[in-house]
């Protein structure tokens, strides 16, 4: 297995997991009950994501797409979710 993404936070973290998840992309969470000791370690990047080898390239061009905002609603859609 292979850490494919350091998170900022839990939230996040599980929504780029939902998104690999999505793309059929195994993936495994962990580092978040870490959080418990944030004063002792930092603050942020405890939550990290792991996938199998043969599915490490693809989790992080979908990644990098997500972090490019290629996955961000249109404004139509925006609108509609109010």
């Amino acid at each position: 297995m292979q850490c494919v993404y350091q998170a900022e936070n839990v939230v996040e973290a599980e929504l780029v997991k939902g998104l690999l998840e999505a793309h059929h992309i195994a993936c495994h969470s962990g580092g978040f009950y870490l959080q418990g000791a944030v004063g002792d370690l930092a603050a942020s990047g405890f939550a990290k994501l792991w996938v199998a080898d043969e599915d490490a390239a693809r989790a992080l061009t979908l990644i990098e797409q997500y972090e490019q905002g290629e996955f961000k609603l249109s404004e139509s859609e925006e609108t509609d979710a109010d």
